[in-house]
């Protein structure tokens, strides 16, 4: 029970980030990705705070075998740039760039009841379950 309280206010806190941030307003994201329009440079003090947190939060992590909470931390162990991670975040950058959202903040934006959002994790979820699909497939045959 204590684990699914933590859960629930570390995903409280960054769902009101994400809405304090504006990062659910698909309006504002496009304003920071038009950089030939009405560039809105907004959004670059939320990545301008988010990665030193998240890169001292790995150094810490590194040192680490379980969590806070007594989980086993599990940290990717793949450091090259291959074919799969090139195409996924293209993949991602054309979905944030039509869109207007990326997975987190579609989460929030789908709870508070926008319709766009709705279909975008929809999409996603279709994404994810085609690649599973295509993934499992592929395992299959080697």
């Amino acid at each position: 029970m204590r684990m699914r309280l933590a859960e629930f206010c570390v995903g409280l806190l960054f769902g009101m980030g994400l809405l304090l941030s504006g990062m659910t307003n698909p309006g504002k994201v496009l304003g920071f990705l038009d950089l030939a329009g009405a560039w809105d440079p907004s959004l670059m003090l939320v990545m301008g705070g988010a990665i030193p947190i998240s890169a001292a939060a790995f150094v810490l992590a590194r040192r680490r075998a379980q969590s806070f909470l007594g989980s086993p931390l599990r940290l990717p162990k793949a450091r090259q740039i291959d074919a799969p991670l090139i195409v996924g975040s293209v993949l991602f950058g054309l979905g944030w760039g039509l869109a207007g959202f990326c997975p987190g903040p579609a989460l929030v934006s789908m709870a508070s009841g926008q319709p766009k959002a709705l279909l975008f994790v929809g999409a996603m979820i279709a994404g994810m379950a085609l690649f599973e699909f295509m993934d499992r497939r592929s395992a299959k045959r080697h």
